[in-house]
């Protein structure tokens, strides 16, 4: 690797020429990036959402659940398949392995599910597959004093989306929330008696009174023209003068009027509002459309009268907080490294030499980024931060190694090529070694590789740019402006010395020791509790009421009003978003609930005490006793979930049932468990007629029910510009089983009771439907405490376990704790790769199998210092505190590759003894300045705030300190160590040899 420091002194002018161009690319890359919050990464995942208005449960699976399912059996890559129905909806969740093109199997989906039809009043399924680049730049709540009336709606429309649709950046703006003007007819059965006019009258009122009919054409006076008959209700007095029997206008015997058609409620701080969702285009900056998108906002809310319009979400000021921490943590970690380099060497020219290489490793980094198309967001800086310490490794072993020889010989070019030569293998094949660890993340499966590449190729670009720089411009630079220095010659530690030869003398107590610390480490992390991986933002919370399935939806409304107006009057709260109910616009998103359940979203002050909101949400539980009240702290992403699902397939219903419920009361003991639940919980009455099929044909007398208890669609007519739907009100609607079974139906008989040809039943029946791969199951489901998710996961599976339950009935526990071991797992399986490439880069570089295995030794030291870390903290490991190990394989070898390199070159004139000697008091400076540089550049990260999806968390940090602390410290002592004994036998002949001639006698070595 020297070529490039000869090539360097042979082109200096080319070289400056680079360093700037490197500042200038680097600044003009970091300017032009593309800002976004995550990187781009597909959920495996497809869903497929159906809404049927006043279609109960058991009608929707049956009719549309089970033929959806049958439907998408044969797709290719599907891994599981989950559904749940309820009243009014359907959602199927596809899974699918990570090798599967997302896109691909989203058309699959649609295909497949084409030519199903449905029953009427059955919306056309929608199919959902998300991706982080779906994420809204700005998610906007559009409210007026007046309420929204049909003029403010017109207004949003015509003034509001143009104007954010023409701002630079802005790909796509969305409306949500526009009711559809329906018109509702309410017969006077009363009048219609008096009047002897048969119901019917009024379904078929529409007929023939909306037409446009081509007659054809013909000649009229001398030209050719077409002849058409058309009729158009056009107003609302047109339809009710419309005639039912001669002398009987519409109005005469029903109440017409029109209603806002609302299928669900969304309030802000107690205003019905209309939602807005911007999206940028693919390379738009998202920050700048996100602040274009705020400014233009404000204008519009001085300019519109009565307008109260509000950024409930931008995802601009999030990715701005990111990246000012992100580059704050950077620039106190290179400040903290370059102070400790000016500690070590105490020249502030030899300082400055090696702080170069972290701003020039940096624009080298930021343009190689750019060339990939990665983007600037809290991963690729996560990646920055972490490296940032790493940066100054290799320019502090060449920059001390010239420093050392200058303290003998005065300084010359032939000096510096010689000193930057004998460390230039040691600092390649180290970099090299750090950067393979990253290479078995390609093996990762879908989202983890999609999230941990990114990161990968920041590390890898400035650890290859950092090199690059101490093998060019360091040697450079130390040439010009170590000129004169004069350095007081630096002795090795006399003390460490004897310490690590009596070391050497008593191999078995070192290594006895670091065995015990290993095995007790293993022990330790076991025992540990494994969290959930915290992606929350205390700027958003989330609180829901869930009511009983048989709560009227009035009472669920009104409750729901209320909560949401005491949270509006809490302290730090700043906006309160209440939704509650099903449409079509959010079905395309996936979302669809119980229209029993409500969700409450609240916005918080810079300074709200998210906590506060907590404790009163649960001090309230007492005064909402026919709802479950929870609360939480809302995450953008979908990892952050804490419940373990035990679901249970195969058997009877009863078998499963009975078995659920043992498991629910066996739960509640488990600690640090939350809430049980199970989905056979909730149910609600069902009433059946049971037709007696010789005496009435059952499909007319449930289409005469259909009629009596229902809206029934008749028609459309133009109302003030927009279609509206026109229904006919339900004849019947009876409060009580009396009412319901003393109506009468038309047989052939005539008109009879209906319990005279059909007997009545009531039961109790499940409100949500739940099928695994197309076969019911029951879910019991436990939310755990997120720090206490492995030991909870743990127990639940000894409750499963300790089980018996019918041979047919399978029980198989999922979830977070699932998830999460399969990560664990994941990143498990590329530590053992990334530990082989290691040792084979290794193995290459020094080209024998036993050096390399000494310098291994350095990994369980690493893992030592990592898990006390955590025990001294407090902190619970999770994903990142995992990944953080991953990256310890790449960082702690290097000290000891810089060690046993210098052993192998002084085994050349020195016996193995005084070769490790000599080797580990000479570069037991390099390697703490190297150690503790990074140690400190990563300091910041420890008391930084965990960004919503960044792997760079507290956790890691303290994994990665905890470990290159104890390996640096027991580095300098083990390895060396274990490298003598790999050789014991030669150095032991080699130390005989050298007594005996210390004695006089003539024994050659």
């Amino acid at each position: 690797m020297t070529w490039f420091t000869r090539w360097a002194f042979g082109n200096k002018a080319a070289v400056m020429l680079i360093v700037a161009l490197s500042l200038v690319v680097g600044i003009f890359s970091y300017a032009t990036l593309p800002m976004e919050l995550l990187p781009e990464a597909d959920n495996p995942q497809v869903t497929i959402t159906t809404i049927g208005p006043s279609k109960d449960a058991r009608t929707m699976e049956q009719q549309v659940t089970t033929p959806i399912e049958e439907a998408v059996l044969s797709v290719k890559g599907k891994s599981g398949m989950f559904s749940q129905t309820g009243d009014g909806f359907s959602q199927i969740n596809m899974n699918f392995d990570s090798k599967t093109n997302m896109k691909d199997a989203k058309a699959e989906v649609q295909e497949a599910i084409a030519s199903l039809q449905f029953p009427e009043g059955v919306m056309n399924p929608f199919v959902l597959q998300l991706n982080t680049s779906m994420i809204p730049v700005a998610q906007i709540t559009l409210a007026f004093e007046g309420g929204l009336t049909d003029e403010n709606v017109k207004r949003v429309e015509d003034t509001v989306v143009p104007a954010i649709q023409k701002l630079d950046g802005v790909s796509n703006v969305v409306l949500y929330g526009k009711t559809t003007p329906k018109i509702m007819i309410e017969p006077n059965m009363q009048k219609l008696t008096e009047l002897q006019i048969p119901v019917q009258a009024i379904y078929s009122v529409l007929e023939g009174k909306e037409v446009s009919v081509a007659i054809g054409e013909q000649n009229i006076d001398g030209m050719s023209g077409n002849v058409k008959v058309q009729a158009e209700v056009q107003d609302l007095s047109t339809l009710k003068k419309l005639p039912l029997v001669p002398g009987v206008v519409l109005e005469d015997v029903a109440n017409v009027r029109t209603t806002s058609g609302q299928e669900s409620i969304s309030q802000l701080n107690g205003n019905d509002i209309l939602f807005m969702m911007v999206s940028k285009e693919a390379n738009a900056n998202q920050v700048a459309v996100g602040h274009a998108v705020e400014q233009r906002l404000e204008e519009l809310n001085g300019d519109i009268e009565g307008a109260d319009f509000n950024m409930l979400m931008n995802t601009s000021d999030t990715i701005q907080s990111s990246v000012n921490h992100m580059m704050q943590e950077v620039l106190l970690g290179a400040l903290f490294a370059t102070i400790v380099i000016l500690l070590f060497l105490r020249n502030f020219k030899a300082t400055l030499i090696t702080a170069v290489s972290i701003p020039l490793s940096l624009g080298i980094t930021l343009y190689l980024l750019s060339l990939s198309g990665v983007t600037l967001n809290i991963i690729t800086l996560g990646g920055v931060a972490v490296a940032v310490g790493r940066l100054v490794d290799d320019s502090i072993v060449v920059i001390e190694n010239i420093f050392r020889r200058m303290q003998k010989e005065a300084l010359s070019k032939e000096l510096i090529l010689n000193a930057t030569r004998e460390v230039a293998g040691a600092i390649t094949s180290s970099t090299i070694t750090t950067v393979v660890v990253f290479l078995p993340m390609g093996l990762l499966r879908g989202s983890l590789q999609d999230f941990l590449l990114p990161f990968a190729l920041t590390v890898s670009y400035s650890l290859l740019a950092s090199l690059l720089v101490a093998l060019t411009v360091v040697p450079i630079m130390s040439a010009w402006l170590l000129k004169n220095s004069k350095l007081k010659e630096h002795q090795p530690s006399k003390r460490f010395a004897s310490f690590l030869k009596w070391n050497l003398d008593h191999k078995w107590l070192p290594l006895v020791l670091s065995v015990a610390l290993f095995v007790g480490s293993i022990w330790a992390y076991a025992a540990m509790p494994k969290g959930a991986l915290d992606a929350s933002d205390a700027t958003f919370m989330t609180a829901g009421m869930e009511f009983e399935s048989d709560t009227p939806i009035d009472t669920v409304i009104a409750k729901g009003q209320e909560f949401a107006a005491l949270l509006q009057g809490q302290e730090g709260v700043k906006y309160v978003l209440m939704e509650q109910g099903n449409n079509a616009e959010l079905a395309q998103w996936g979302e669809v609930d119980s229209p029993t359940n409500v969700t409450l979203t609240m916005v918080m002050e810079e300074d709200g005490d998210a906590q506060a909101v907590i404790d009163l949400i649960e001090n309230q539980k007492p005064n909402y006793e026919n709802a479950q009240l929870s609360v939480g702290q809302l995450s953008m992403m979908g990892s952050t979930s804490t419940n373990i699902n035990i679901d249970l397939l195969g058997g009877t219903e009863e078998e499963r049932r009975a078995a659920a419920a043992e498991l629910v009361q066996k739960i509640r003991e488990v600690e640090h468990v939350e809430k049980v639940s199970s989905n056979m919980d909730a149910t609600k009455p069902v009433f059946y007629f049971n037709v007696d099929p010789t005496a009435a044909n059952a499909q007319q007398i449930a289409m005469q029910l259909q009629m009596m208890l229902n809206p029934v669609p008749i028609g459309s007519i133009q109302l003030e510009d927009a279609e509206a739907q026109v229904l006919v009100d339900a004849i019947v609607k009876p409060s009580s089983q009396q009412d319901l079974t003393s109506m009468q139906i038309q047989t052939e008989q005539g008109l009879v009771p209906i319990t005279s040809v059909a007997s009545f039943e009531e039961t109790e029946e499940a409100t949500v439907r739940y099928h695994k791969d197309g076969k019911d199951y029951i879910r019991v489901s436990a939310s755990a405490v997120a720090e206490q998710l492995s030991v909870v996961g743990a127990d639940m599976n000894k409750i499963v376990n300790d089980m018996e339950v019918a041979e047919d009935l399978e029980i198989v526990v999922g979830g977070a704790s699932a998830d999460q071991m399969q990560d664990l797992m994941d990143l498990f399986v590329t530590m053992l790769l990334s530990i082989a490439i290691v040792y084979l880069v290794m193995v290459m570089t020094f080209k024998t199998i036993r050096a390399p295995l000494a310098i291994m030794f350095s990994l369980p030291l690493a893992f030592i210092g990592a898990v006390l870390g955590l025990i001294i903290t407090g902190i619970n490991p999770d994903f990142t505190a995992a990944f953080g190990v991953l990256m310890l394989i790449g960082i702690v070898v290097t000290n000891a590759i810089v060690l046993i390199d210098r052993v192998r070159h002084n085994e050349e004139t020195m016996t193995i003894r005084d070769a490790v000697l000599e080797a580990a008091t000479t570069r037991m400076r390099p390697i703490l300045m190297t150690a503790i540089a990074t140690i400190c550049a990563m300091m910041p990260l420890l008391f930084m705030k965990t960004e919503m999806g960044n792997i760079v968390s507290q956790s890691l940090a303290i994994v990665v300190i905890g470990g290159l602390t104890t390996a640096t410290a027991l580095t300098l002592i083990i390895v060396p160590v274990v490298y003598e004994g790999l050789y014991f036998r030669k150095s032991k002949k080699q130390r005989k040899a050298q007594a005996a001639l210390a004695n006089g006698e003539t024994h050659s070595v």
